[in-house]
């Protein structure tokens, strides 16, 4: 087979992105952490964590919904004390979305999960095979073909 390396990590990224595979994991990550944060709002408090207070529109292309659908997600989060509207100093009739200290703190939790799952994926593994795959993993996000 031709490209047969490009096929098998192509299939493998098929796998892990598959929406199944992300809501079971992203309701792991969000359990027990209030009624605001589940599967659904995690992609917006996960993106806030990554871009910082932004627009829903620009959160929207950063996690791959719609406007509406971030709107509606960020107003559970903001019910739940977790995200706050506050004016754009760049543009006055402009709502930035931003984390809230609790909202901070429970993105913190996720990542602390995730990171434990993940470690405890890779325990069976040698170290050194760990860290190379951490390594490459990295190099393959910054130089791979999604730049």
């Amino acid at each position: 087979m031709e490209n047969e390396t490009g096929h098998e990590v192509a299939d493998a990224l098929g796998d892990l992105l598959k929406r199944t595979l992300r809501a079971g994991l992203y309701q792991a990550l969000t359990e027990n952490l209030g009624d605001a944060v589940d599967e659904v709002t995690y992609p917006v408090l996960s993106g806030l964590a990554r871009t910082g207070p932004c627009s829903a529109a620009d959160l929207a292309v950063e996690i791959g919904l719609d406007r509406s659908g971030v709107s509606r997600r960020a107003s559970r989060l903001e019910a739940g004390g977790l995200v706050r509207r506050e004016p754009d100093p760049a543009d006055r009739r402009a709502v930035l979305l931003a984390l809230t200290e609790q909202g901070a703190r429970t993105v913190e939790t996720m990542r602390q999960r995730l990171a434990d799952r993940i470690e405890a994926s890779l325990s069976a593994w040698p170290p050194d095979e760990a860290r190379s795959f951490a390594r490459q993993l990295r190099r393959f996000v910054d130089e791979g073909p999604f730049r």
